[in-house]
Parts: C-alpha cells; structure tokens; sequence
C-alpha cells in the first residue's frame, strides 16, 4: 500500500516538473504566492508537486516581468 501511495507522489511529482506550466494571468501568479507563503509556515498545506508547479509560475512570471517594458495598461516602466 505504501509503495502505491509513494510511486503515486512520484509521478505526480514528475509530471509537475515535465509539463509546461503556462502562467495566463496574474491571479495564478497571486495564488501561488500565497501558497509558497503559506507553506513556508505551515509545511502540510501544499504538496510538494503543488509547491514545484507554483515555484516554476514564479519564476516564470519573475523572468516575463524582467522583459516587459510596459506594465498592464500599455504604460511604459521606465
């Protein structure tokens, strides 16, 4: 039963890393840095593929933003 449950987070986990995550909007941006936020203080929240998958968001959005030289309304940053 056990080795079920541990080949089941394994490729959960797996499948976190390989798939493409696609950041739509800023919400899933939010929500996920509530999670990490939250799984910083209290580490039975999130699982370990949810907190993978919201990592990559973040960085992601962190790398999409450095490019960006206009913010949500089409006004420059700089």
């Amino acid at each position: 039963m056990m080795v079920v449950v541990r080949l089941v987070l394994v490729v959960a986990t797996l499948a976190a890393i390989t798939l493409p995550v696609r950041a739509e909007d800023r919400s899933v941006l939010l929500n996920c840095k509530a999670m990490v936020e939250r799984a910083s203080k209290d580490a039975t929240t999130a699982s370990e593929a949810e907190l993978t998958r919201c990592r990559q968001v973040i960085r992601e959005w962190a790398l999409r933003d450095a490019r960006t030289t206009v913010d949500q309304d089409g006004k420059p940053l700089r």
